[in-house]
């Protein structure tokens, strides 16, 4: 039977647009300063709504608290800081000194146990090299491939040298949106389970490397569910796969993303689990950010 999925989520104290990310996060709309406290409330009711479904299937859910100070607009993304791997737990560089105080030592005390070894890139910063998380790096666990596409939150040269030390094999490319630019995270065009990949194919521009990851999913016997630039925007690309206590897959996703699917798509993905999704749009519209973004999954 598959194992159960244990998954880190913050819950928000005080999230809202972070200008210091707007940047390079086309996704993300601004506000007002009037409308924050607002914000601020209807993402925690999302917030509760969304880990309260995943309880209610099955899925195991450790929820901490964020805290007022320092403040952290986009604490609710925890898997841009750290990831988790058998035995590993990788702290990683942010490109927003903002998102840099996400980082938690009492987040890692709680997982790091004694044989866990704890590989820490956040220094990597001053240097400008930055990979934030399974935000930059979609992992195919199995497989042990590293997707990545190359952007300015996404250093190619580190994510190698991670790959080295994971022993994973890293597969590269550029995705830009529909105006040209580099989409900010891989995690919001593609998504990988144990037996399928969704993939925005438009976004990759280079038929080169199209073909080099296609040729991967296909070699690992992933059935591939292509999204359009549009659907993308709605953050179908931002799915991620979870077990509960009982070995069932679930495909989690936002109440857009899933609005944003045709039938025959729908029916393609639930051939490989049930579709949980749950309205996430204050986060989605002010945070640039979906369900994948919104969960870590423990190893």
């Amino acid at each position: 039977m598959q194992k159960a999925s244990e998954i880190l989520m913050i819950r928000p104290v005080k999230f809202g647009y972070n200008e210091q990310t707007a940047g390079s996060n086309s996704f993300q709309q601004p506000t007002l300063s009037a409308d924050r406290e607002a914000i601020q409330q209807k993402a925690l009711q999302e917030f509760d709504a969304f880990a309260a479904k995943l309880n209610a299937a099955g899925i195991e859910v450790t929820v901490f608290e964020d805290t007022l100070s320092p403040h952290t607009p986009d604490s609710i993304f925890p898997n841009n800081w750290i990831s988790f791997h058998e035995n590993k737990i990788v702290v990683y560089p942010m490109l927003a000194e903002n998102r840099r105080q996400e980082r938690r030592t009492d987040i890692l005390s709680h997982f790091k146990t004694g044989n866990t070894q704890l590989i820490d890139l956040s220094a990597k910063e001053e240097q400008q090299m930055i990979l934030e998380g399974t935000g930059s790096i979609v992992f195919d666990y199995a497989n042990k491939i590293a997707y990545a596409n190359i952007s300015p939150r996404t250093n190619k040269q580190l994510l190698e040298e991670l790959c080295e030390k994971l022993s994973y094999k890293a597969i590269t490319f550029k995705a830009v949106d529909i105006s040209g630019k580099d989409i900010y995270h891989t995690n919001v065009l593609m998504c990988i389970g144990t037996t399928f990949a969704v993939i925005c194919k438009e976004c990759i521009p280079d038929k080169n490397d199209l073909q080099t990851l296609v040729g991967s999913l296909s070699g690992t016997k992933h059935e591939s569910i292509e999204i359009s630039y549009e659907q993308m925007n709605s953050f179908a690309g931002n799915m991620y796969q979870l077990f509960n206590n009982e070995g069932k897959s679930f495909i989690i996703m936002s109440g857009q993303a899933f609005r944003s699917l045709n039938k025959e798509q729908i029916k393609m993905l639930e051939k490989h689990g049930s579709l949980l999704h749950s309205p996430l749009d204050t986060i989605e519209k002010y945070g640039g950010g979906s369900a994948r973004c919104m969960v870590a999954l423990v190893h």
